[in-house]
């Protein structure tokens, strides 16, 4: 135990009390995913058992989150570090909607991956387009998750809302998975990597199609963040996707608090590029991930240890 004189000042004292405290939430905190059944959460699994073999004093709890509440949540400190969609981290720093107002001290540690968001519909709904969601039954996500988000954009840019449907259920994707096979929903959206454990579930079950997004839809999306990317769905993706079809694309990547401890992040992106072809079997794209590609500029400043970690890999 440290042990200090008599005359110690108050102000030494509150420097090593707040160090002390600094310390204990380095040793132990959260890093928060996504919902169970997408990438994020064995992602997250998996760099927790990477990180802490690489530092013996520190403990990971890992949890389900959401991309719109990750950014906040580090934002305000209720965790320091989170999987987020660059899309949400772009509109929360510029403070565009759902956000109200700009945040800060967030920094980007890297780009893992593209996210999908996938529109999918089955094959006897007779659905081509966006427009034919009108009286039809869709699931989503809960409120606060990034696809649920972009299903209301959707819907907005092609002249439609929640009310033009015959019913929309805030699902997890196993549960939207099982409102699917049994016919209580027609369309399933959702926004996660290529491809997705859950809708490879489906497509194995039931006839699907994937819903093309159009150049004008697209464009409308362009315009509100610019980190929106248009990808294709490449046929043989899921059975039944026999041909490529465009999506809206955005990217995974791992955001922690400006000031969150430099060892901390220096690990996990070190368990990052120490482990490609594991984490390429949760999701295919980080398969053959480069120190290059993790620091691509999306918008979102890079943290102090990122920035240092991709000069030594002379990524930057």
């Amino acid at each position: 135990m440290l042990k200090l004189g008599k005359h110690a000042s108050l102000t030494t004292i509150a420097t090593l009390s707040v160090a002390a405290v600094s310390m204990a939430q380095a040793q132990d905190f959260t890093l928060s995913t996504g919902s169970q059944g997408g990438s994020w959460y064995p992602i997250g699994g998996a760099l927790k058992a990477a990180v802490e073999k690489k530092l013996d004093d520190v403990s990971i709890t890992v949890t389900p989150g959401s991309g719109l509440a990750n950014v906040q949540g580090v934002a305000v400190g209720r965790f320091p570090i989170a999987f987020a969609n660059s899309i949400s981290t772009v509109d929360g720093i510029n403070g565009r909607a759902p956000f109200k107002k700009p945040i800060d001290n967030v920094c980007n540690l890297g780009t893992l991956y593209p996210q999908y968001f996938q529109v999918m519909a089955l094959d006897d709904a007779g659905v081509e387009s966006v427009t034919d969601f009108e009286g039809k039954s869709l699931t989503t996500q809960q409120n606060g998750h990034t696809g649920e988000m972009l299903t209301r954009r959707l819907l907005e840019a092609n002249g439609l809302s929640y009310e033009d449907l015959e019913s929309v259920s805030h699902l997890s994707y196993s549960d939207s998975v099982v409102a699917m096979k049994d016919g209580h929903a027609e369309i399933f959206t959702l926004g996660t990597a290529l491809p997705a454990g859950s809708v490879m579930d489906l497509a194995n079950s039931r006839d699907i199609s994937f819903v093309p997004i159009d150049d004008e839809t697209f464009n409308q999306f362009k315009q509100q963040n610019a980190a929106f990317q248009k990808r294709m769905v490449t046929a043989g993706s899921y059975p039944g996707v026999n041909e490529d079809v465009p999506a809206i694309t955005y990217d995974t990547h791992m955001i922690a608090q400006c000031d969150f401890d430099d060892e901390i992040v220096t690990a996990f992106l070190e368990a990052v590029v120490e482990n490609t072809d594991s984490l390429g079997n949760i999701s295919r794209a980080m398969k053959d991930l480069t120190p290059k590609e993790m620091a691509t500029d999306i918008g979102v400043p890079l943290h102090p240890a990122a920035e240092a970690f991709y000069r030594k890999h002379d990524a930057l």
